[in-house]
């Protein structure tokens, strides 16, 4: 499994990373990005099978990175996971709409991303 990780807090990324490991992806391939306009420039060039992005960011935001991929024919099926330290329903639902397979609210532990990212594990299993 390949798995992009998009925030520009390092210490953010090494934390998801950590949880990815924790609930059994430690075997996935990590690529990491530290603002959308990096991410943009990597998916372009390799396969993925989840991107997990942090909203705000600078350079391109993780929203407008998550319109790209939606907007992108070979690329709209990718899972995106928006993780936002903003707790806001409106602007969550508004992600979902877009797109995001789903929203997390910082911080994440393991067992709420091990629960949210459940289906889409399994689907790879089959």
């Amino acid at each position: 499994m390949r798995i992009m990780v998009v925030d520009d807090s390092s210490c953010a990324r090494m934390f998801i990373e950590k949880c990815l490991g924790i609930i059994g992806l430690d075997d996935a391939e990590i690529i990491v990005a530290g603002d959308g306009k990096e991410a943009l420039d990597m998916i372009k060039e390799q396969s993925l099978d989840l991107l997990i992005t942090d909203l705000s960011m600078p350079v391109l935001d993780g929203e407008s990175l998550l319109k790209w991929v939606k907007g992108t024919p070979e690329l709209q099926d990718l899972p995106v996971l928006v993780i936002s330290s903003a707790g806001n329903p409106a602007r969550e639902k508004k992600l979902l709409e877009l797109g995001a397979f789903a929203v997390l609210g910082k911080p994440i532990s393991p067992v709420t991303l091990l629960k949210t990212l459940e289906p889409l594990l399994e689907e790879k299993e089959d």
